[in-house]
C-alpha cells in the first residue's frame, strides 16, 4: 500500500523490484568471483613461472636446491595450492623447452615516486612493450637501467613475533653474518641484511631460536627514501599499479610511494 495515496502497491511491482534486487546482488557476487578467480590466476601464474625457473636453473629438488625450497615456502604461505607447485616442478624436471629469463624496468611513477618492475619472460619484445604501456597510460616515464635502482637497498629481510633485538644480533654476528641492521617495535622484530645473506641468516635463525615462526622471509628492495605522494596523485598511481600487475610477466613491482592516509 502506498503511503501517500493509501492506494495498493501491485504485487507484480513487488516482485519486479525484488528480482531486480536479486539481479543485482547476484551481478555483484559474480562480479566479485570472477575478480578473485582472477587474481588467484595471476598468483598462480606468477609462482609457476618462479618454481619453474627455480628448479630449471638448479635441481628439481628442493632438498638439494635452497633457492626453491625458499620459493615453495613462500608459495605455500600465500596459499598456492599443491598441484601448482608439484606441476611446475614436474615440468622443470621434463626438461621443458621454454627458457624464461629476468628482465628489470625502472622508472618514475605518478607523483614523482620510484619505481623498479621486475619480470620473468619469454619475449622481451612483448614484455616491454607491455610495461611501457602502463608507464603512458598514467604519465609515468619509464628510464633506463639503472635510473632509479640506486635509490634503493637490495636487502634479505625477516620479521617474527619478539622483543629482544638485541640477543638476534647477538646470535647472527656470532654466526659471522653481515648484518644491516635489527628492529625491535611493537612486539616484532626485522632483521635486514645484504640479500646475497639470506640463506645463512634465514639458518642462523632457525638454528638460535628454533621455534621462531618467520611471517617474513623474503628478498627485497627497499627504498632508502620514501615520497609523499598527495591525494591528486593516488587515482593514478592506483590505476598504475593495477595496469602492472595485470600484466603476465610482471613478478614484483618494488616503489617508494606513501599513500595519504
Amino acid at each position: 500500500m502506498s503511503a501517500e495515496t493509501g492506494s495498493v502497491t501491485p504485487a507484480s511491482f513487488v516482485t519486479t523490484q525484488v528480482t531486480i534486487a536479486m539481479g543485482r546482488s547476484f551481478e555483484n557476487r559474480k562480479a566479485s568471483i570472477f575478480k578473485t578467480a582472477g587474481q588467484k590466476s595471476k598468483l598462480y601464474s606468477k609462482y609457476g613461472k618462479q618454481l619453474y625457473v627455480a628448479a630449471k636453473n638448479g635441481v628439481p629438488d628442493p632438498e638439494n636446491n635452497p633457492a626453491l625450497r625458499s620459493m615453495i615456502e613462500r608459495a605455500k604461505r600465500e596459499q598456492v595450492p599443491s598441484h601448482v607447485i608439484e606441476k611446475a616442478i614436474e615440468k622443470a624436471k621434463g626438461g621443458s623447452g621454454e627458457d624464461f629469463a629476468t628482465v628489470r624496468y625502472e622508472g618514475f611513477g605518478p607523483g614523482g615516486c620510484t619505481v623498479i618492475v621486475d619480470c620473468l619472460t619469454d619475449n622481451n619484445n612483448r614484455t616491454i612493450t607491455d610495461v611501457r604501456t602502463c608507464f603512458t597510460r598514467t604519465g609515468a616515464k619509464l628510464g633506463p637501467t639503472g635510473s632509479v635502482a640506486h635509490m634503493f637497498d637490495h636487502l634479505a629481510i625477516f620479521s617474527f613475533k619478539g622483543d629482544d633485538g638485541d640477543t638476534v644480533l647477538e646470535a647472527l654476528l656470532n654466526a659471522d653474518i653481515n648484518v644491516d641492521d635489527v628492529e625491535s617495535k611493537d612486539g616484532q622484530v626485522t632483521v635486514f641484511a645484504p640479500a646475497s645473506e639470506f640463506f645463512k641468516v634465514k639458518i642462523a635463525l632457525l638454528e638460535a631460536f628454533p621455534k621462531i615462526d618467520l611471517e617474513v622471509q623474503e628478498i627485497t628492495f627497499h627504498p632508502q627514501a620514501n615520497k609523499d605522494l598527495n591525494a591528486d596523485d593516488v587515482p593514478m598511481f592506483e590505476k598504475f599499479m593495477n595496469l602492472l600487475n595485470e600484466c603476465d610477466d610482471v613478478q614484483e613491482i618494488y616503489h617508494n610511494a606513501v599513500l595519504p592516509e
